[in-house]
This record gives structure tokens, sequence and C-alpha cells, in this order.
């Protein structure tokens, strides 16, 4: 065993289910070679530097890189005790084998071959071929949390067909907890309060620089105790850094100037109580009592000791009570 080897962070259980997150993720759309290509060895050593500092929450998709994600997931967790690690993955685009493209790059921001094609399924069948196509990629036993992905545009066979289907799934004990994954909070409401979800992933809208989910989705899942993961913590790049450059990114696109300033404005408040933007980006999300866990995407080694650091940070409460004075925040997320 690694001599740095720590514990196992601190684990939130998921509803009723069996399963328990640890408190901090890995997100592993980088392992897809997500924007470049990381090297099979940069990505095991990341893997291998998450488990030796205690993550034990694992998020994949086979979005992520064309099945490329799942497919280093897979080959790193093989090794590991099974019933020590969660994982989760998504379901919804199908990967279809497309020789014509072959030749290609991925258009869809990963820096992969485009052997195969996304498309949009959320049938039963989907369902069922997707995750099947997911236990086939990382070879593993099982899956423990599966994630309708994206369904924005797919509402009713995604909640009329998809849900129950894993529903089905679930009450079998063939997959452990059911959810969705999305970029907005409203429809992830809609989830939690008409369908049986145990567990849904916010992506971008809870954060320290906008909180939405407090008026609608954070409030629905505590009431009917669904676990929240919040990622997309940082908005993409924009609360990432101490004090945010001038090309600071916001929803995967160039932030604007006056977001820039107001960031800048929350990074001086953090500076004057001890901490740094992304220690209190991530502390922010973990004072509601329905967050479950923060899932960060990380690419190397480094990236994962930072966030693990950045999630050890100690942030004083009387932090969020500043940046509500100073009208940076809207409010604080659960009062003390």
């Amino acid at each position: 065993m690694n001599a740095d080897t720590h514990d196992p962070l601190p684990l939130h259980p998921v509803g009723d289910t069996p399963v328990r997150l640890t408190t901090l993720g890995y997100g592993a759309a980088q392992a897809g070679n997500l924007y470049r290509t990381s090297t099979d060895a940069e990505t095991a050593e990341a893997f291998d530097t998450a488990w030796d500092l205690g993550l034990r929450y694992f998020d994949t998709a086979p979005h992520y890189g064309l099945g490329l994600s799942e497919r280093r997931l897979g080959a790193a967790l093989r090794v590991r005790p099974r019933e020590e690690y969660v994982v989760s993955t998504k379901v919804g685009r199908i990967l279809e084998p497309s020789p014509g493209t072959a030749h290609r790059r991925d258009t869809e921001g990963f820096d992969v071959p485009a052997e195969t094609r996304r498309v949009w399924d959320f049938s039963r069948d989907g369902v069922l071929r997707s995750l099947e196509a997911s236990l086939e990629r990382t070879g593993l036993d099982r899956i423990d949390v599966v994630y309708l992905h994206d369904p924005d545009e797919h509402w009713e066979s995604a909640s009329r067909e998809a849900v129950p289907a894993l529903v089905e799934l679930r009450d079998q004990g063939v997959i452990g907890a059911i959810g969705a994954g999305m970029n907005q909070s409203a429809m992830l409401t809609r989830f939690v309060r008409e369908t049986d979800v145990d567990v849904v992933m916010c992506a971008g809208r809870f954060t320290l620089l906008e909180q939405p989910a407090l008026a609608d989705l954070l409030p629905a899942a505590a009431e009917r105790d669904v676990a929240v993961v919040v990622a997309g913590v940082y908005n993409s790049g924009l609360l990432a850094r101490e004090v945010p450059p001038d090309d600071a990114t916001y929803d995967y696109t160039q932030a604007p100037a006056e977001l820039i300033e107001r960031t800048r404005r929350i990074a001086a408040v953090c500076a004057e109580h001890g901490v740094t933007l992304p220690e209190a980006a991530l502390a922010y999300v973990r004072t509601h009592p329905a967050v479950a866990s923060t899932v960060i995407g990380v690419r190397n080694p480094d990236q994962v000791r930072q966030a693990y650091e950045r999630h050890a940070a100690s942030v004083p409460g009387e932090l969020w009570e500043a940046l509500v004075r100073a009208d940076l925040l809207d409010e604080v997320a659960a009062p003390a």
C-alpha cells in the first residue's frame, strides 16, 4: 500500500438505497480526452492518486470520449475491491458504429477518432442497450448509479420510458440508484417531484456564483430525500483560480466582463477571510444538507491533489454572511 494512502473520505447516503458517495467525487470526462489528449499512463496515475487520497466515487459516461473514459476507468478500478467504490455512468446517448467518419476527430469536444456516433435514445431498449455496452466497456460486474444524461429535449421518453426501465433494474438489484444529470435545475426538479429517482446531478446551477437551484431543486430534493450531486462547481472555469483572468470561461464560453468583475469581488471577500476562491466554491455547495457529493473533473495527479486540498480546506461560516452583506451571494444555503 502507498505510504501516502488516506482513509476513504466521508460517505453520504443516497436516499434509502445501499449507495454511499464520498463527499468528493472523481469526474472522468478528461479521461475521455476532453479538449486534448491525455495518455493512458497519465490517466491511470490520476486514478491511483485519487484512490490513495480516499476518493471512492467515480463518474463517467459513454459520451466522454466515445467510450474512452469508461474503458480507462474500468481498467483502473477492476483491480480494486469492488465493494469499496461507487461508479456512476449515464444513459441517453447510444454509441453507434460510424465507419464513414472514423478518419475524422470527434466534433463534440473530445480528442478521439469519430469511429462511433452518438444517437439520442431514452427508450427502454435504448437504456438497456446503453447500460449493457457500458458494462462491456468498463469490464465491471455492475454499475452503482445510472443517470439520464442531458434529457433536456426528451422529457416524455425520459420520464415515461427511461425512468421506469431504470426503476425495474434498481428493484431487481442490478443497479443501486437512479437519477438524472443536467445543466439546469428546473427539469431536475420535475424528475425529483414526478418520478422515482434517488439522486440528481446538477451542473453549474448551484455554485458560489449563482444559486437558481436554491429556489426549486434543493428544497424539492430535501423534501423527497433525493440526494444531489453538484458538478460544474467552478462554472466551467470562472471560479477555478484565486483571481479570475480576463479570458476566464463561464458555461464553456468566454465569460462576460461584468461576470468576471463580480467574481473578482467575491474572490476579494474570500481573501479577507483567509480562503481562496476555489476553496470557497467547493465549501459553499456543501452547506446545503441535500448535497451528497461534489464531482470535480480532473486530468492528472496534480489536479487530483489540488481538488483534494481545496475540498479539505477550512472555510469560516462568516464568509457566507459577508458575501450576502456585500450583495455577492443571494442567500446562505443552510443557515446555522
